[in-house]
């Protein structure tokens, strides 16, 4: 099987041990406490999971800086991304060793994680602007990424966690929240060697579902990973549990028989384009994957990343063995009239545009909340019937 990044085994930081869970919680108590940011709650998910392998905590300023710059940490390891607990204001720990993280998205704000304080820092504005500049190729505050980065705080608090609960993820998505542990395991059980995942903040149509055949295909993979992203997201995305349905009942129709897990993991997106489609591999990787599609625009919003930047940046940027997992890059696909099938439009230099089934976002929604369905060119009939069912329960 594929080995974590960074480590032989995977170190999730979530406790395991009933009596050293009990008593932590007990010492959580009645330690110096703060309620930490949605963000930093689904990073300490992460690393309760195992995503984060091998990060022990939350990075101080400088290896935030170190792997934002250059994805390299001070101590030269690997990680893609600043993993910041950033705090408007640290008077409740200060002078602290040791404290509680307090979870944001759970009512009473139950404790997260406790906290060996290594160090309590002030991020300088040019520092933010530095981190904000090279994760997300931007500093325009109109990208949802960037307004929700720089609205944290200043204060960083970093050090070594131990995670105590997975938030609302188990409670809310107990048949689909996964921990990285898990899906080895469950990876191992149906004896799979070679496995492909699939990320989604969508629902998924033919387009999608076709594009894992290919990879399946072409791979020679035994499994497929469906990964879909539980946490916060954007003003009009799909909620969670519609895309689940969606997605169970695609999966039970049109794929064989036990070549699919169906998962998700706890964390906020970033939508931070070509840098968290790095993450989004790094993450993969430590959850026993050896390919990951990437397709157009991953992990994108708006007009702020090229089509292809979350491709080319392994090539251009990403340190030369800093990883194993294998990248299937994807074009956009798409119903050809020609071809009477799906194809990734790249593989069918003789189409125009008007060759392909192509209904933009906001077409399909408008479509769906009047209670038509896609042409099934675009989507399966029993997908569709569940987004409607959506659509229209917002009227």
């Amino acid at each position: 099987m594929i080995k974590p990044v960074g480590s032989d085994e995977l170190k999730p930081l979530f406790v395991y041990d009933s009596d050293e869970h009990q008593k932590l919680n007990k010492e959580a108590a009645n330690l110096p406490s703060v309620v930490i940011s949605s963000q930093a709650a689904g990073n300490a998910v992460m690393m309760g999971a195992g995503y984060f392998n091998p990060l022990q905590g939350f990075m101080n300023v400088a290896d935030a800086m170190g792997a934002a710059e250059k994805m390299t940490l001070t101590d030269g390891s690997f990680f893609p991304v600043p993993v910041l607990c950033l705090l408007e204001n640290a008077d409740a720990i200060k002078g602290a060793k040791r404290i509680a993280l307090r979870d944001p998205n759970v009512d009473g704000n139950p404790v997260l994680a406790v906290m060996d304080v290594k160090a309590i820092e002030e991020v300088t504005d040019a520092q933010m602007q530095v981190m904000t500049e090279k994760v997300y190729r931007t500093t325009d505050s109109d990208h949802n990424g960037v307004s929700t980065f720089n609205s944290q705080g200043r204060i960083a608090v970093s050090g070594d966690i131990q995670v105590l609960s997975f938030s609302y993820f188990q409670t809310d998505f107990p048949d689909t929240f996964r921990t990285a542990v898990e899906i080895r395991n469950e990876i191992q059980e149906h004896g799979w060697k070679k496995i492909v995942a699939f990320q989604t903040r969508n629902p998924m149509h033919l387009a999608h579902e076709e594009l894992c055949h290919m990879a399946m295909d072409r791979l020679g993979c035994d499994g497929l990973v469906i990964h879909m992203l539980l946490g916060k997201l954007k003003k009009g995305d799909i909620p969670a549990p519609v895309r689940d349905g969606a997605i169970r009942k695609m999966v039970e129709l049109y794929f064989p028989p036990n070549s699919v897990m169906v998962t998700g993991y706890g964390f906020d997106m970033l939508y931070a384009g070509p840098r968290e489609a790095v993450l989004h591999a790094y993450f993969r990787q430590n959850m026993g994957a050896t390919h990951f599609i990437i397709g157009r625009d991953h992990a994108g919003v708006g007009d702020y990343y090229g089509a292809f930047d979350a491709q080319t940046i392994f090539d251009d940027e990403v340190p030369a063995g800093a990883l194993e997992i294998e990248i299937f890059r994807a074009d956009h696909t798409a119903w050809s009239k020609k071809l009477n099938k799906v194809v990734m439009m790249n593989e069918a230099p003789d189409h125009e545009k008007d060759d392909f089934v192509l209904l933009s976002g906001t077409k399909v929604r408008e479509m769906l909340g009047q209670g038509i369905a896609p042409p099934k060119e675009f989507s399966r009939p029993e997908v569709a019937k569940i987004l409607i069912e959506y659509y229209q329960s917002l009227n």
